[in-house]
């Protein structure tokens, strides 16, 4: 088996635009899907329930994750008990907070004791997968999202911060964490060695899953000839003598 193949931590892909998850699908080695307004936004996305139900009859047998977009927690509640009727497969994302920086602790609570699967994003700190996991129900499906790979873009190292929060996720062992937005495919391997439960990766990430076991010197090799080729290619000179 390659690396790729003794991998535990799943491959979830985060994305919006619809053919390029459809190509996604295809592939064995993604085992579920994220995605987020703001990347909606960026795929050009006009009608949300109506991708969020397209994207979902798509896919009826592995994890999808749509977010709520509200502020206020009662329409959050509402929205995301609508979402959750959506499909079997879906995974309702909740803020840790809203925009006032008031934390999503009780509507997680009655969400997840009312079977809603949820997926709590923006997760930063410990203390904030802490309170999140005392929100669980023990019953219920979750998913925590830490977002390593923005804690990382502060000059913290995530691993510990993200071994730590696998600790605290097993007083409820329906839940699982994700490594969210990563920044390279070294994290996937990261994510793996500490027993995180899911990365979620971008197409560039997985296109890299391809350089996983490659001859160190061959890859040396195509360096060299590629900054030789480019050098050529642009007739670059450097006149000698005088």
């Amino acid at each position: 088996m390659s690396k790729v193949d003794q991998l535990r931590v799943k491959i979830f892909a985060d994305g919006a635009d619809f053919d390029g998850i459809m190509k996604m699908y295809a592939n064995p080695v993604i085992k579920g899907f994220t995605t987020n307004p703001t990347l909606m936004r960026k795929a050009g996305i006009a009608e949300y329930e109506a991708f969020g139900r397209k994207l979902l009859q798509a896919i009826p047998d592995r994890p999808v994750s749509l977010e709520v977009f509200a502020d206020d927690f009662e329409e959050m509640e509402r929205q995301a008990l609508a979402i959750a009727s959506w499909g079997k497969n879906v995974n309702v994302k909740i803020p840790v907070t809203n925009t006032k920086r008031e934390f999503a602790g009780p509507l997680i609570k009655r969400l997840s004791e009312a079977g809603v699967a949820v997926n709590v994003t923006a997760i930063f700190t410990l203390d904030q997968v802490r309170r999140v996991t005392e929100c669980l129900h023990a019953g219920t499906p979750a998913i925590v999202s830490v977002f390593a790979g923005r804690v990382a873009d502060t000059g913290i190292d995530p691993v510990p911060l993200m071994a730590e929060a696998v600790s605290i996720l097993k007083a409820k062992p329906k839940a699982e964490l994700i490594w969210a937005s990563p920044r390279e495919l070294l994290n996937v391997f990261q994510a793996d060695a500490i027993g995180c439960h899911i990365i979620t990766v971008t197409n560039d990430i997985i296109a890299k899953l391809a350089l996983v076991g490659k001859n160190q010197d061959d890859y040396s090799l195509e360096t060299v000839q590629m900054f030789y080729r480019d050098a050529s290619a642009a007739g670059y000179t450097i006149k000698t003598g005088g």
